[in-house]
């Protein structure tokens, strides 16, 4: 065994950043498809008052997120090795994608 040091290999990350960057793609897809159903069952019947604040907060929610995905998407284009996501960030998605699961909830019921 040598005393010198021992470099440290490169990591190769392959794919795994454009899969990553595809997969925040097709989550505000199916994200935009399912607030836009939920909001077309909501109006289905005719406009209510509770209908269309259910809308309202249906898109403030789908457009927060879709800012907050597009972000990271810009992120993980930029650089080979993209920052880590911010734990703010993941919060804020979390609880985004929970308010419009509940918000479409209401909206079908």
């Amino acid at each position: 065994m040598s005393g010198g040091t021992v470099a440290e290999p490169v990591r190769d990350p392959g794919l795994q950043p454009e899969r990553t960057r595809l997969a925040w793609r097709r989550t505000t897809l199916s994200g935009t498809v399912a607030a836009v159903l939920g909001m077309k069952a909501a109006l289905h019947g005719g406009v209510s008052a509770a209908g269309t604040v259910a809308c309202a907060l249906c898109f403030a929610l789908w457009l927060a997120f879709l800012l907050l995905a597009h972000r990271r998407i810009r992120a993980l284009a930029s650089t080979a090795e993209p920052a880590a996501l911010a734990p703010r960030h993941a919060t804020a998605t979390a609880l985004l994608t929970v308010a419009l699961a509940v918000c479409a909830a209401a909206l079908v019921f």
